[in-house]
């Protein structure tokens, strides 16, 4: 399910990616090696992961890129491709708790 979650959260505006695909990766450590070394050497999620673990988490200027491409798509989902204002509400709302997680409980690695 957090395998999902986090492809999805690639693709949905809002959504955070790195802690579904992290929560992942530790669930595959603990249960299945099989399935963690299959997770690790797919192309774009296995590099991902492993340049997250080997940094010790995200570099400030991959959290900025990360949070301005997220706001960019929230704003431009917002403005021209939803209706309801409800709606752009609720994606208003995942942003702020995407940049929370994005900002402040993802690690910062010391490389810029």
């Amino acid at each position: 399910m957090s395998l999902v979650i986090g492809i999805t959260g690639i693709f949905i505006p809002g959504l955070p990616t790195t802690p579904f695909l992290l929560l992942t990766t530790a669930l595959y450590i603990r249960s299945s090696e099989k399935l963690y070394n299959k997770l690790l050497k797919t192309r774009i999620i296995g590099d991902y992961i492993r340049e997250y673990r080997e940094a010790k988490g995200m570099t400030l200027r991959q959290k900025v890129s990360s949070i301005s491409l997220m706001w960019t798509m929230i704003s431009i989902s917002s403005v021209f491709f939803i209706d309801s204002m409800e709606v752009v509400v609720i994606i208003i709302l995942l942003g702020g708790i995407g940049t929370y997680v994005m900002g402040w409980k993802v690690p910062t690695a010391g490389k810029q």
